[in-house]
């Protein structure tokens, strides 16, 4: 609790000046309302009751002042305009106490949230690969909407009940201690209850919030797949999963609403029979008369007005406890993302002025092994060299660490063991946003944002150009012509404005792939990747494809991942991978001399096997003999 607190205080840094004029707004509420119980007893007692030996001293000075008990009996309305402007100035406190909260809560809030967004794009790609893209979310807005609730409100609260009952009960003690001890006996029972409830409803409150979350994945998950749940005739299977979903939330949201049935209706007993024995009391006292060792009227007033101001928000204990709970929970999730360490490049990394603006584009990897965790590695001892300008393309069956290859280069994951060097430099000492500059990524499922056409393209670009070179229209239809996608753009009616939908759904998957492709050609990258990126194309557009990116890229350095055969032969070498291990390495016409997987898929391709599914099934085919021979 403690450490949630102190990380709950780290968070309201920039705005504490803030937070402390809400405390000074909130202290003077709160000893205003105070004053006003007082003018009653003043009233009542010096002037209604004439009992002025009851009248405090400085009120009985006041009184004189003003002209004595029988001027003040002919205007009772000072006493009324006395309690309209002190209640009208608590007003003018709590105002600014609402406002100042107000902002520093949305400021926090604002802060934090870009905290997170910025962090999230900056940890190490490991982090993601053991949380869910749900549960991110969720911290990054329920348990900030909940922090900021906490501080805006909750805590206000909480302090307000301390504040209340600190500063009643020394006023009380100098008006009389048997009524202080009558308004406070029952005080200790309703705090004790408080904290029962608390620890009974913060198992409830985490219980309810496991079970939205359920709900809540259960639906984004049917939303994202519904073209899946329609395919497979699922809709009737997807309905009762979420209604069971939807009732388990129900049952936990009825329970939470019982225990705080519960506490609402005990809590209302044990408030009212505190006043029941103010009220006791404070009559039995008046009876007894000051003469004979009782009260006056208006201290009776005052005592019932005072349990009254502090009484409630005592009360609400329970609740701001349970409140404070989820806050620290909050606090916890949030934290995770805030404290895990960001990507950091190495202490030996080279000064940018050191670097070219671009590189040449000549990789070699040496002797490289990798491996997720302590899992089983996926590269074993990868040794191979790509010359500057020159085109690779890497074959290989399904996780035989192809795309693992790309994500080393890119430093998304760095090598267990070995050496990756780029234009003989080591990967570790060019900074991370320098070197991913240098390489054009298209992947087999690229993403499309839920924007234009035109926005997807020119997502790499800033607006104005991007460094020396200014790329306007021309240069974004002419990378769009080169992918093959100009002509499918313009047959929408909208053009470069059509919406692509969430995830490009508006698009076909080769059109979704080649709009990828130019989005990446439009920024004519020094090293360009194609990781599987012609699957969804045919062959003929994916030769014209190839030919333009021969053309344009003027024999920039490209990594060609494909299953097709086809696609193989336009490189000026073939790496074959099996296993995470480099088994072949030549140009087409030395590999289909040689037996092994790339002369057995060329065999297949002569005999009409060059269908993209055909191809790759038959690559795990042959892989599964290879493993299986005697």
């Amino acid at each position: 609790m403690n450490k949630g607190l102190l990380s709950l205080w780290g968070m309201t840094a920039g705005q504490r000046w803030r937070l402390c004029g809400v405390m000074i707004a909130l202290i003077g509420a709160t000893l205003l309302g105070y004053l006003i119980p007082l003018i009653v007893k003043v009233a009542i007692d010096g002037v209604v009751a004439d009992e002025q030996a009851s009248v405090p001293t400085w009120a009985a000075s006041w009184l004189e002042a003003m002209g004595g008990r029988s001027v003040l009996a002919q205007r009772l309305w000072f006493a009324g305009l006395a309690v309209i402007l002190i209640t009208a100035l608590a007003g003018v406190f709590t105002y600014l106490r609402g406002r100042w909260a107000a902002r520093s809560s949305e400021a926090i809030a604002r802060r934090l949230r870009e905290d997170l967004y910025n962090r999230l794009h900056h940890v190490p790609i490991r982090f993601y690969d053991r949380v869910e893209t749900g549960d991110l979310v969720q911290r990054c807005t329920s348990d900030v909407e909940t922090l900021r609730l906490f501080m805006s409100t909750q805590s206000l609260e909480l302090v307000r009940a301390v504040l209340m009952l600190a500063v009643a009960i020394p006023i009380m003690l100098a008006l009389d201690v048997r009524m202080t001890l009558a308004a406070t006996c029952i005080l200790p029972v309703i705090v004790l209850f408080a904290v029962f409830f608390f620890r009974r409803v913060k198992d409830a409150f985490e219980a309810m919030d496991s079970a939205e979350g359920a709900m809540s994945s259960s639906l984004q998950e049917n939303l994202t797949g519904i073209r899946v749940v329609r395919a497979f005739a699922r809709q009737e299977h997807e309905i009762d999963r979420f209604g069971y979903r939807n009732n388990d939330h129900r049952r936990k949201h009825l329970k939470l609403y019982a225990l705080m049935a519960v506490y609402w209706a005990s809590s209302d007993l044990l408030v009212f029979a505190q006043m029941g024995v103010v009220l006791f009391t404070g009559a039995w006292l008046v009876l007894k008369g000051a003469a004979g060792g009782g009260i006056s009227v208006g201290t009776m007033v005052a005592f019932w007005s005072y349990v009254g101001l502090y009484i409630w928000p005592v009360r609400q204990m329970g609740r701001i406890l349970s409140d404070l709970g989820k806050a620290m929970v909050a606090v916890d999730r949030v934290q995770m993302i805030l404290h895990t360490e960001p990507e950091a490049d190495a202490e030996d990394v080279l000064p940018l002025e050191r670097l070219p603006r671009e590189v040449d584009g000549g990789i070699a990897f040496d002797r490289v092994s990798f491996a997720h965790g302590e899992e089983v590695p996926v590269l074993h001892d990868v040794s191979f060299e790509i010359k500057a300008g020159e085109t690779l393309a890497i074959l290989g069956p399904s996780g035989s660490g192809k795309s693992t290859l790309v994500n080393l280069l890119l430093r998304l994951y760095d090598q267990d063991s070995g050496s990756i060097t780029l234009d003989g430099t080591e990967l570790r000492r060019y900074p991370r946003q320098h070197l991913r500059r240098q390489f054009g990524v298209v992947m087999q499922e690229p993403f499309l944002y839920s924007k234009t056409i035109r926005d997807n393209v020119r997502l790499g670009v800033p607006p104005g150009g991007s460094g020396t070179r200014e790329i306007g229209d021309e240069q974004m239809i002419q990378a769009a012509a080169d992918a093959s996608v100009h002509d499918a753009i313009t047959r929408f009616s909208a053009g470069y404005e059509t919406l692509t939908g969430e995830r490009g759904v508006a698009l076909s998957g080769g059109q979704r792939q080649r709009v990828a492709l130019a989005r990446v050609l439009l920024q004519e990258p020094p090293v360009l990747i194609l990781d599987d990126a012609f699957s969804a194309v045919d062959t003929g557009t994916e030769r014209s494809i190839l030919s333009a990116i021969e053309a344009r890229q003027a024999r920039r350095t490209t990594i060609l991942i494909a299953h097709r055969v086809s696609t193989l032969m336009q490189a000026d070498r073939v790496l074959v991978l099996e296993d995470g291990r480099v088994t072949a390495l030549g140009t087409h016409a030395e590999l289909i001399g040689r037996e092994g997987l790339y002369s057995t898929l060329w065999d297949m391709q002569r005999a009409g096997l060059v269908d993209a599914e055909q191809v790759a099934g038959a690559t795990a085919h042959v892989n599964h003999l290879d493993q299986n021979e005697p």
